[in-house]
């Protein structure tokens, strides 16, 4: 996958290094050339002699240790890698960058360096979210430097929560997609044209009020961009007012009945339609045109069924994948199922929000995903990000069998 890749790992200090010893191997079995520069506190968690087995390069540890004298090591180092990747990163060397220290063996090397930068965060969950670390990584934010988000889960500190370095096989395909695209890789959705549907519907009942759900749109937009950086022609059908992905197009969408609109008047043109939204399954029976004022004793309020898109997609479909979601509270094998067939959907992603870290608004998810042949993949907590990547995977797979 990344033959012929030059990438220069920086490893700092903490108990994640293991994972970085396990990194360095994956991205040497991929074809990329590695290098590995230790911080002094990185080689009391594992020897530099690991590293250099691993890479079949020296590991560099001490800026003053000159291996070839015909060149100035880190700067040798800043000139050579197609890309930085500093695994783990501690808040330690995450505020040094942030401040332009230069200290050590990494630090000198990150300031004389014109590669991108990607970091991948380690620490206890209390560190990662305190000011003064969020303040420095919005500083290296704004460098350009990448992120790659630390994923939720037990820490060796006891805690659980957010701070765990991302798996070394995540990392290794967020690099191969990245230096793929550099290169002129074609996606796995390459000429696909796709509709996503984000986020919650707003039912209006007066010109001040109206009925929503909790639906933020992230996992929506996480699949869009996903699906964009694989190749896909995406229209974006939402409500929602995050930032639209970059090469998403997007149509505006308040109510079910706009969303259903903007979805049927594109869908003969699709080629995958994934309904992620949360639309409202009613609305008011009667809108009014001023405001509602407050009267004694309680309000009723008659509702009526809004257009199930899903369904309606699923009756008139001719040549679309078709991918809708499911959340639910209880059950979820048998609805998702249920919803499976009864919309005519090739496709489903069902999770229980009940569940922490799998309800609406948070950043991770925790899915199953139900194919027409009967199968399924269950995901464990992910980003929403990850669980995108995995089924954009998973629909490129099923839309070859089905070609």
């Amino acid at each position: 996958m990344l033959a012929g890749k030059k990438i220069l790992l920086c490893v700092t200090g903490g108990i994640a290094v293991y994972k970085a010893a396990a990194l360095t191997s994956k991205l040497t079995q991929a074809g990329a050339e590695v290098k590995v520069i230790m911080s002094e506190s990185a080689c009391e968690f594992v020897a530099p002699l690991t590293f250099q087995a691993l890479s079949r390069n020296p590991v560099y540890t001490d800026t003053f240790d000159e291996k070839n004298p015909e060149v100035i090591a880190h700067i040798d180092l800043a000139d050579w890698p197609d890309l930085i990747l500093a695994a783990p990163a501690t808040a330690n060397v995450i505020g040094k960058m942030a401040n332009g220290i230069a200290d050590n063996m990494i630090t000198t090397t990150l300031l004389a360096a014109k590669a991108p930068v990607w970091i991948a965060p380690a620490m206890n969950v209390n560190m990662y979210s305190h000011p003064a670390v969020q303040r420095n990584i919005s500083i290296l934010d704004s460098f350009g430097y990448k992120f790659i988000e630390p994923s939720e889960g037990y820490l060796a500190c006891g805690y659980v929560g957010k701070g765990r370095l991302e798996e070394p096989e995540r990392i290794v395909e967020l690099v191969d997609d990245f230096l793929s695209m550099d290169s002129g890789k074609k996606g796995i959705l390459e000429g696909v044209k796709m509709i996503v549907t984000a986020g919650a519907t707003k039912e209006k009942m007066d010109p001040i009020r109206y009925f929503t759900n909790r639906s933020s749109g992230k996992m929506g937009f996480a699949v869009a961009e996903q699906a964009a950086k694989e190749g896909a022609d995406v229209l974006l059908v939402t409500n929602s007012q995050l930032e639209v992905p970059k090469g998403v197009r997007t149509i505006h969408a308040e109510s079910a009945e706009d969303m259903y609109q903007a979805v049927m008047a594109n869908a003969n043109e699709a080629d995958v339609i994934i309904k992620s939204a949360a639309v409202a399954d009613y609305r008011p029976k009667k809108i009014y045109d001023q405001k509602m004022k407050k009267q004694e004793g309680d309000l009723i309020v008659e509702f009526e069924r809004t257009k199930d898109i899903l369904m309606e997609l699923g009756r008139t479909k001719e040549h679309q994948f078709l991918v809708g979601f499911a959340a639910e509270t209880e059950n979820i094998d048998h609805y998702a199922q249920k919803k499976l067939q009864n919309k005519n959907a090739d496709m489903i992603v069902a999770n229980d929000v009940s569940h922490e870290g799998a309800g609406f608004q948070g950043d991770t998810n925790i899915v199953t995903i139900y194919k027409k042949d009967g199968s399924k993949t269950e995901l464990p907590l992910m980003s929403k990000q990850d669980v995108a990547h995995h089924l954009i995977k998973e629909i490129a797979e099923a839309m070859k069998e089905v070609r």
